[in-house]
């Protein structure tokens, strides 16, 4: 295919957009931008007003960024928030109308599947046991791969926004998170794969991984090739959470390597982090800057 190819990921707290040439692969421009589409989400209206329109004004920056670059192709999807809302389709439509942009809404296990192939594009250790996790704002995904091939993967209820807005502290919310992973814990034993689980390397990526992985770099500047495979262990991940947790979300944006927009989010994802490592019993784990949108692009 001549010409230029795009992907855009419309997550619950972040869309971001890959364009890049294909044959041979170069990324052209990435761009992200935190819409918190899912902030102010209720079961009963879905996505509010005002997520809606910030998500909005980033499609439309998105479909401005791609009409200068002559994309000739899109794959562009939403996960958790949209697709969990009354109101996902009524959005979707509107995205459609007034940016042109298609969105397709994908399950959580077409999101686990897309997010392997992103994060297998990097890894130094592409083809052992991966226990993969996509730390999102709506659903974290989970998937145990053998040799790039998806094993078994469940995308669970605890992405950093949904536990922010839905718990009152770091206790409840470290509750929740312990709970989804037994059940999750007990899946995985049904099928005989829970020793395989927990003896794989355990692959973190999206904002909750790259952000410790800044702070641990110590980064001003962010640089994803010093991300892709850098090694946390849980010592470290339980230093940055007792740092962090007493800071207010003004003091967190002091702290090198924390990107605007999540300083409220980021104990959330740290529990979710920690309490993964602690449940299966990880002492490290590999980040990855590449995910979903990576997988996306590698099949425009």
């Amino acid at each position: 295919m001549t010409g230029k190819v795009a992907a855009i990921d419309l997550g619950t707290n972040t869309a971001r957009l890959q364009i890049a040439t294909r044959n041979p692969y170069h990324q052209v421009l990435l761009k992200r931008i935190i819409t918190r589409l899912g902030g102010g989400f209720t079961r009963e209206t879905g996505l509010s007003p005002e997520a809606q329109e910030r998500s909005l004004a980033a499609l439309k920056e998105f479909a401005a960024d791609m009409a200068s670059h002559g994309v000739v192709r899109l794959r562009a999807v939403a996960t958790s928030a949209v697709r969990d809302a009354k109101n996902g389709a009524e959005f979707c439509n509107r995205v459609l109308e007034e940016t042109g942009i298609a969105l397709e809404v994908i399950d959580g296990n077409e999101e686990a599947m897309l997010t392997l192939r992103g994060v297998a594009s990097i890894l130094d250790n592409k083809d052992d046991d991966l226990a993969v996790f996509d730390v999102g704002g709506g659903s974290t995904e989970y998937t145990l791969a053998a040799a790039q091939k998806p094993l078994f993967s469940r995308s669970l209820p605890i992405g950093v926004v949904r536990l922010t807005e839905g718990k009152a502290g770091a206790a409840e919310m470290e509750d929740k998170i312990r709970r989804e992973l037994r059940k999750f814990a007990s899946e995985l034993a049904g099928e005989g794969l829970d020793e395989r689980f927990s003896g794989a390397t355990l692959v973190g990526t999206a904002g909750t991984a790259t952000t410790l992985a800044a702070i641990d770099l110590g980064m001003t500047d962010y640089d994803y090739k010093k991300v892709n495979n850098h090694t946390l262990p849980l010592a470290k991940v339980e230093a940055m959470f007792e740092r962090l947790l007493p800071l207010t979300p003004q003091q967190r944006l002091q702290v090198p390597g924390l990107e605007p927009g999540r300083e409220d989010l980021i104990i959330a994802g740290i529990l979710v982090v920690l309490t993964t490592m602690r449940e299966f019993g990880f002492r490290t784990f590999k980040v990855s800057d590449s995910g979903l949108l990576e997988g996306l692009i590698l099949g425009v």
